[in-house]
This record gives structure tokens, C-alpha cells and sequence, in this order.
């Protein structure tokens, strides 16, 4: 049985975020077939919550290519985020453009791949 591409694309939801208490990321990686696979992630240095939210899409990418997924959608609540990566929002900060030049580097080891902003509810 062929699968259609719809079948084949995996749903990636990420979130990053940075307080006094600590940094960490959360990642909910969707199988096509609906499995859920889940990973939460602590950050030892103190990054900002925009740095956050960008390592949590860094870890979305090495956990979906670790599991053999070739195409993903990936969703964030991070408006500013995800409009820098695709493109819309330009990156002034330094920081931020080594971590979009990173993330579309990993990106290119997939067949197809979009982000996508959610409301934070």
C-alpha cells in the first residue's frame, strides 16, 4: 500500500522558555499514524525565552530526523520565531541569525518541512 503524503507528514508542537527558576524546551512529536513521543529538555545556561523557543525547534529537528521522519510540520506559539524562520521578520540580533542559519541547515536533511505559529491557548 502506497501512502499518500498527507499520511507521511509527522506534526511537530515546540516550546522554549526562560525564567529565574530555569530554561528548558518541550517537544510533542506526532507520527503519522498518531503515536505521540514527548521530550522535555532543560537547559543548563541562562539563554533568553526567544533563545529558548529557538532550541526547542533545533531539538524538534534532531528528534524528528532521529526517528526517521522526512517530512514536518512544525508549530509554535512564538509569532516572532516563526516568522524569522520563514522569512518574514528580519533578525537583527547575531544570536538569532546563527540560530536561523543553523535550523535551515538542519532543515535541508528533510524532504519537506514548514513551520507554522498557534495561538499560545
Amino acid at each position: 500500500m502506497v501512502q499518500s503524503e498527507e499520511e507521511e507528514v509527522w506534526r511537530v508542537f515546540v516550546h522554549g522558555a526562560s525564567s529565574l527558576a530555569g530554561c528548558g524546551v518541550g517537544v510533542v512529536i506526532i507520527s503519522p499514524p498518531g503515536e505521540k513521543i514527548k521530550l522535555e529538555i532543560r537547559i543548563d545556561s541562562r539563554v533568553t525565552n526567544n533563545e529558548a523557543e529557538y532550541e526547542a525547534v533545533l531539538a524538534c529537528i534532531r528528534a524528528t530526523w532521529e526517528v526517521g521522519a522526512s517530512r514536518i510540520i512544525l508549530y509554535s506559539d512564538s509569532q516572532l520565531i516563526t516568522q524569522q524562520i520563514k522569512g518574514a521578520y528580519e533578525a537583527n540580533d547575531s544570536r538569532m541569525i546563527k540560530y536561523i542559519r543553523l535550523i535551515q541547515a538542519q532543515a535541508e536533511t528533510f524532504v519537506d518541512w514548514s513551520v507554522e505559529q498557534i495561538p499560545r491557548e
